[in-house]
């Protein structure tokens, strides 16, 4: 049976040229840096940028036979897989153009960025142009919210084109009825916090340009910061705590923020998921602290960064695989967690692992309760449809997976079976936190495969599978 259809490429085709657009449109607004600090590599931005807003054009006019063709949610996913991937290459031509490092490299750095995984391939991030710096922590900020969702929140019409595709990028709650509506409203949340991490930055003495980057890429959850040292380069405890506020400001539910101003304050005091964050960390902090000898802001500061899946850091990655494995153990099971649904943050999230365990639970329940008896699961009071509770099972079991393969891959490569694991947890759940391995020295190989995880990480794994299929029938006619 074929699933895919010339129809359903053209109507692909067409709405990728949509977001197309809006990538070499990111791809310019870097010039201002370019431009301020007279740095005038131009043709590293403009090049790219260029190339993805033609072709977009191209396929918004050549297929706009379809325009009025209805978006089914498969075309949404296939869109939303194209989008990241086409961001991070044309992401990656820019590093190549800007600084000469291979294209793997610079797609990986990309990718990186935008997926909010925060890993670097640079050795020395500091030599690297404003312009450079700045588009690597714009990238973390537009992939925060979302590549897609940036896009159809700005350059879209309300309908069932922005619905498919806000669905595509595993997103489902709604500040309004419209989607358009929720979009414009988490955008504008978005950068109230990123205006507020700015001026909060400056107050606390950080130069301007350090500033604007250092919130683009914390409040996104992203990462990957302007210092060889990243945050642990300014030794300032007041700039820590700014950084964590943020950082779980980003891995918070935007419809809980929304809601923050009408209900004074209740709907964040009252999130389960906001509850367990606050909780996990002061907890798993009190606890690492009293079993070990690290500084404690380091080990808040690393234990919030886990969780939230930022990958940001006070000490670097020789000195975190210096810390006792216990330590490590309990940063990798955060890693796994992150944070609230509907948030910036990637990795399995709090919601998936709530509505699992409760599965559980209710399993056990039945077996004890008299014959026939069904026992409800709910969550906010809420019953939990069953499908639900098989597709957290589902996704759990599918993401370890990816994580098994990317583990075994690493250890056939020679390096540490534990540092490996490490790395795998880190590269699937876009967090960032690293112990030394991933760098400019990987093998192309274990550099594809990184991609990869990234890659279906970011977008939750069933869109990339779907693309794949798709690809897969293409090419079997």
């Amino acid at each position: 049976m074929r699933y895919i259809t010339k129809t359903d490429l053209r109507i692909v085709a067409r709405n990728s040229g949509i977001l197309m657009i809006g990538i070499g449109i990111m791809c310019l607004i870097p010039l201002i840096f370019d431009l301020i600090y007279f740095e005038f590599d131009i043709i590293s931005f403009v090049t790219p940028g260029a190339i993805s807003i033609i072709l977009g054009f191209f396929c918004m006019f050549y297929f706009e036979d379809v325009e009025n063709k209805k978006i089914r949610l498969k075309h949404g996913m296939i869109i939303s897989s194209f989008a990241w991937l086409w961001a991070s290459i044309i992401g990656g031509i820019v590093f190549t153009l800007a600084t000469n490092i291979p294209l793997l490299d610079g797609v990986f750095e990309s990718m990186s960025a935008l997926t909010g995984t925060g890993i670097t391939m640079f050795e020395n991030v500091e030599i690297l142009p404003h312009s450079l710096l700045f588009f690597r922590a714009f990238e973390q900020w537009i992939g925060g919210l979302g590549v897609v969702v940036m896009v159809i929140g700005v350059l879209t019409k309300p309908g069932s084109v922005s619905s498919k595709l806000y669905q595509s990028e595993a997103r489902d709650e709604r500040i309004k009825p419209s989607i358009k509506t929720t979009l414009e409203k988490t955008l504008q949340i978005y950068v109230i916090y990123t205006v507020a991490g700015i001026i909060l930055y400056l107050l606390a003495g950080m130069p301007v340009f350090d500033s604007i980057c250092n919130t683009l890429h914390i409040v996104s959850t992203g990462g990957m910061g302007i210092k060889n040292a990243n945050m642990g380069f300014y030794h300032d405890d007041v700039i820590y705590f700014i950084s964590i506020i943020l950082m779980i400001l980003g891995a918070t539910s935007f419809l809980v923020h929304y809601k923050v101003i009408k209900t004074r304050g209740k709907s964040l005091i009252n999130d389960l998921q906001f509850k367990i964050i606050i909780t996990v960390i002061a907890g798993v902090t009190l606890m690492l602290y009293l079993v070990s000898n690290i500084y404690p802001m380091d080990l808040l500061f690393t234990v919030v960064s886990a969780i939230t899946t930022t990958g940001a850091s006070v000490a670097d990655p020789l000195t975190m695989a210096s810390w006792p494995s216990f330590v490590i153990i309990c940063l990798m099971c955060l890693m796994l967690t992150g944070g609230s649904n509907g948030s910036t943050v990637g990795a399995i999230k709090l919601v998936r692992m709530i509505t699992y365990f409760k599965g559980i639970y209710r399993h056990i329940r039945e077996i004890l309760s008299p014959e026939g008896r069904i026992v409800p699961v709910k969550l906010h009071g809420h019953p939990i449809p069953e499908k639900s509770i098989a597709q957290a099972g589902n996704f759990i079991t599918l993401y370890m997976m990816f994580i098994m393969f990317t583990w075994a891959l690493f250890c056939l490569f020679g390096y540490d079976p534990f540092r490996s694991l490490f790395a795998a947890m880190t590269l699937q759940g876009n967090n960032g936190l690293e112990l030394g391995i991933i760098n400019h020295t990987l093998h192309p190989v274990l550099k594809l495969v990184s991609l990869f995880d990234m890659w279906t990480g970011r977008i939750e794994i069933y869109p990339v599978l779907i693309t794949l299929r798709a690809g897969f029938e293409i090419f079997k006619r």
